[in-house]
């Protein structure tokens, strides 16, 4: 078993927590302290599930929480930029961080299928 945090969706997911860290900061205060906290705990629990996952025996149902609190940052990360809390060029940094975790989440809950 890896450590959990060299593995690259860790790593991903770490480096995006603190980019949301840095663009709560900026958000109005109306939106820093709901949407930007939302984010930011969102985050932190993914990398919570990662970490189980790495660490427990049914990896699966930790890798499929992780997938589904990903979907819901998305979301908020989209809300956030339409309501002008985000720049473009960091939502775009930030969603593509998103798509790269979400396709090693997605490959490492396939390899667990294929072997058992």
């Amino acid at each position: 078993m890896a450590l959990y945090d060299n593995l690259p969706v860790y790593k991903v997911c770490y480096d995006m927590l603190r980019i949301i860290y840095r663009v709560c900061s900026t958000m109005e205060r109306s939106y820093r302290f709901t949407l930007g906290e939302q984010l930011q705990n969102g985050m932190i629990e993914i990398l919570r599930k990662i970490y189980r996952a790495n660490s427990n025996y049914d990896k699966a149902k930790h890798i499929e929480a992780a997938r589904e609190d990903l979907a819901v940052v998305r979301l908020l990360l989209r809300v956030a930029h339409d309501e002008n809390q985000i720049t473009l060029k960091k939502y775009i940094e930030i969603s593509d961080m998103t798509e790269s975790a979400s396709k090693q989440l997605t490959a490492w809950f396939k390899s667990l299928n294929r072997t058992g």
